[in-house]
């Protein structure tokens, strides 16, 4: 099956002279003239440098190919060249790219005429196709030569960096997208733990604190049901924990014998049925005080266990502190869902009822996120503010996937609802020169003119673009930095690492 997604096509022309006898000047011409084609599918990106297709002449055509969308070299897999002029095919078929990304076909043209060229590639994953729409095969050498001299590209303000270049790096290409792009409120939020996700667990009886470990510590992982902390009360002259259990549980023994024995009594009418039922209440009372003692106490004292599975945020007591009944002791937060908290200024407030979407970016790593991502929610706005903060809370909410630490700090681009189009890139792709910005078009896979563009806002992933850029422009979306770096040397061969 094949697919058939075309992108785009460029063809261009390098040309370059030399010292000619008059005898071989045309054969010399030809001979140094290269076309250069550029195509995209949905899986691949092709770069061709090609000598002119004469009809009856050899022709070499050097391919490179990139998978995307990573940019990277195709490593293997089949590769079917076919020129098609006037229905008469011309082909070639290689098994293995002759280096890391690059095949090399030779193919001699048998029509002359204006053609397509086809690339039919097998892999281990299926059949592809990526197609030139427009070659044409001439008929001598002159008329060829005469074409290339039409079709030459400046290389003025353009900065040469291969495809053998850019398959070892980070490297990519796009296009601008225009799409809605309104209001973008840049603040910044503090990370806390949801309320849904805290427990806190808390004294149950006065007493004496007991570890259950030495591994009661803030950030230890706990388990649902675990044992925590014994709160052991039996050396207290008062409120006696231990006093209490043994005395609920005497209780409790007694109150059932005298029921069971009352029951038995009452059968032979030995006890009227108000003292049976006044030896069930008393066994009932009894049992209800013993099983919810029994519950959280023992002879040793209370027994704190964990209610959920998470680990230890806050640890409020140390180990043999006295504590009251109903203290705070241990808060545990399973870290699941956070809270986004932002405060943002006054001006922005007609714009806040209209937030729909945020990007977090990480100060830590410097890794921007969208809301979706995080499968996150606008929770709440504020709608006053007060004497000690004039600015207006915004709240959001976010599952915690990335390793967000409650406590820090992040970056938050609010963004709004807008009707409005704006033509858009990555920040990635900007550059930035004394306060002014550039990116890199691409002319070639293997060419790039630097180009100045006036920026608006921005939404922590991609930035507006107000001038400068055109939306059928492709760019470089990352590695721009590394061409910057080749313009500055100027000594990046044209051919550098091809072979022909």
């Amino acid at each position: 099956m094949y697919f058939k997604i075309l992108l785009t096509s460029l063809i261009a022309l390098t040309f370059a002279g030399c010292d000619h006898n008059h005898e071989n000047e045309n054969q010399s011409e030809a001979e140094e003239a290269k076309f250069q084609y550029t195509a995209y599918s949905e899986h691949f990106e092709l770069f061709a440098e090609a000598d002119p297709f004469v009809i009856g002449q050899m022709s070499n055509i050097l391919s490179h190919f990139s998978n995307l969308p990573e940019f990277t070299a195709v490593t293997k897999g089949a590769i079917t060249l076919r020129i098609i002029v006037n229905s008469t095919v011309s082909e070639q078929t290689l098994e293995s790219p002759a280096r890391k990304g690059i095949y090399s076909f030779d193919i001699m043209p048998e029509v002359s005429g204006d053609g397509t060229m086809e690339y039919l590639i097998k892999t281990d994953t299926g059949d592809y196709k990526v197609i030139v729409p427009e070659v044409t095969v001439y008929s001598g050498i002159q008329e060829a030569t005469e074409a290339a001299g039409k079709n030459t590209i400046s290389r003025t303000n353009a900065t040469v960096f291969t495809k053998e270049q850019s398959w070892k790096i980070d490297f990519s290409t796009g296009y601008p997208v225009r799409k809605p792009f309104g209001q973008v409120i840049k603040t910044t939020a503090q990370v806390q733990s949801a309320q849904d996700d805290e427990v806190f667990v808390t004294a149950k009886a006065s007493g004496v604190i007991s570890f259950s470990g030495n591994n009661i510590l803030e950030g230890k992982s706990v388990s649902a049901g675990q044992t925590l902390i014994t709160i052991s009360g039996s050396g207290l002259a008062e409120n006696n924990s231990a006093v209490r259990y043994a005395g609920a549980q005497n209780n409790f023994e007694k109150a059932r014998a005298d029921y069971e024995r009352a029951k038995i009594l009452a059968e032979d009418k030995i006890v009227s049925e108000k003292q049976l039922l006044e030896a069930k209440t008393i066994y009932e009372n009894s049992r209800s005080v013993y099983e919810n003692l029994s519950q959280n106490f023992s002879a040793s004292g209370q027994t704190v266990i964990s209610p959920a599975t998470g680990f230890i945020k806050e640890l409020y007591v140390k180990n043999g502190l006295y504590v009251e009944a109903g203290q705070p002791l241990i808060m545990i937060t399973q870290n699941r869902s956070l809270i986004l908290r932002a405060e943002v200024q006054q001006k922005y407030a007609q714009h806040l009822m209209s937030i729909a979407n945020a990007n977090i970016r990480t100060i830590e790593d410097n890794r921007t996120y969208t809301l979706e991502e995080l499968n996150g929610k606008v929770l709440s706005v504020g709608k006053t503010t007060t004497s000690d903060n004039f600015l207006i809370p915004v709240i959001l909410q976010i599952n915690n996937a990335t390793g967000f630490v409650p406590g820090s700090f992040v970056e938050l681009y609010l963004k709004t609802i807008s009707s409005s189009q704006a033509l858009t890139i990555p920040i990635s792709a900007v550059l930035e020169e004394q306060g002014n910005f550039f990116v890199f078009v691409q002319l070639t896979p293997e060419l790039f003119e630097k180009r100045e563009i006036k920026t608006g806002v921005s939404d922590g992933i991609n930035v507006e673009v107000m001038s400068g850029l055109a939306d059928d422009e492709r760019i470089v979306t990352k590695g721009g930095v590394l061409i910057k770096l080749a313009q500055a040397t100027g000594t990046l061969d044209a051919h550098s690492g091809h072979v022909h």
